[in-house]
């Protein structure tokens, strides 16, 4: 079983077990629901949502907050002595899938 979900405006696929990074979220630690489902697979048989499905959810727990590899920012014009390195570190969320309820089950 598999689902498509929207957290914070990306489309994510995700299975049941599965650990998957994320953007920060507000919230910290615990337990998370998600209801932005667009896709449900089960047993060979595909639901689509207009845009989203009715009660179907994703559970997920909160693993850490981590932050990702470095991203290097580097700005360059030939020949005019200009050369500037920017880079930043994105925080993200580790989420673990606990369960997939669809309103069929």
């Amino acid at each position: 079983m598999w689902a498509i979900v929207e957290i914070g405006k990306k489309q994510y696929k995700v299975t049941k077990g599965e650990t998957i990074a994320v953007q920060r979220l507000a919230k910290a630690k615990g337990k998370i629901t998600f209801d932005k489902v667009l896709v449900v697979s089960k047993n060979k048989t595909i639901e689509f949502g207009t845009p989203y499905l009715k009660n179907a959810k994703i559970s997920a727990d909160i693993v850490e907050e981590k932050k990702e590899k470095k991203v290097l920012i580097y700005k360059y014009n030939r020949r005019k002595k200009y050369r500037r390195t920017q880079g930043h570190r994105q925080i993200l969320t580790h989420l673990k899938i606990s369960d997939i309820a669809t309103a069929k089950q």
